[in-house]
């Protein structure tokens, strides 16, 4: 499988997703310029985190203009997995492709530390290899990570299951609903806060965050290459 790591003026944990990918998964995967406009070869596109344009006007807004986001777009369109973590996250968002929005933390503070996360729905292909209401440890660290969106959206997240991570513990930022991913109504576009390539080695402080790029392959090579 060959994964796409977009890169965006400002991201900062481009690295950190493409060691996960190539030294801990073991697969394919490149560096792809936010002035490119194919993904084209790829089979997953991961949107690290950072501060993309300096957070200047809104966090994700200026990266959403960029030449890659349409590339990004008809991808998702095809039902390829994409993955959007902290600033990949607000990217998503602001694309439109999750519903909601990132604001400010409760505390008005940036936060970085390690959380507990609860699996909230297992069956999608990011989380296939976790248990439901499986409790696990992932990092975070963001200043406007805070979930909001309208009581019908949240409704309607809640009614099909697209809500796949909470906080399992304390809730650091003040998220809707202690909300800490999302995913689309087709199931291939996660945005969540916490970032699991940094919880991707034992020598890091632990390894929960492998499982869900574990699982995005295992679903891809079920579909791919044992058919």
């Amino acid at each position: 499988m060959k994964f796409a790591v977009l890169v965006f003026p400002g991201s900062n944990c481009d690295i950190d997703m493409f060691h996960a990918i190539k030294d801990e998964l073991g697969e394919e995967v490149e560096y792809v310029w936010h002035t490119a406009t194919s993904l084209d070869g790829f089979d997953g596109a991961l949107v690290p985190g950072g501060f993309s344009y300096g957070d200047y006007l809104r966090c994700g807004a200026m990266a959403n203009q960029s030449n890659i986001m349409s590339a990004l777009k008809e991808f998702a369109a095809q039902g390829k997995p994409v993955l959007g973590v902290c600033n990949g996250f607000q990217i998503l968002t602001e694309a439109g492709l999750l519903p909601g929005a990132l604001i400010r933390n409760k505390n008005l503070k940036f936060m970085c530390r390690t959380v507990q996360l609860k699996v909230e729905n297992n069956n999608t292909l990011f989380t296939n290899g976790y248990e439901e209401g499986e409790v696990i440890n992932i990092p975070i660290a963001h200043g406007e990570g805070n979930y909001y969106c309208d009581d019908e959206t949240l409704a309607s997240l809640q009614a099909n299951n697209q809500i796949v991570f909470t906080y399992g513990g304390e809730n650091p930022n003040g998220s809707l609903a202690d909300i800490a991913g999302i995913i689309n109504k087709e199931g291939n576009v996660l945005g969540m806060m916490p970032h699991p390539e940094r919880a991707a080695n034992e020598i890091v402080g632990g390894a929960d965050g492998l499982k869900l790029f574990k699982s995005i392959v295992k679903q891809w090579r079920e579909q791919h290459v044992n058919n």
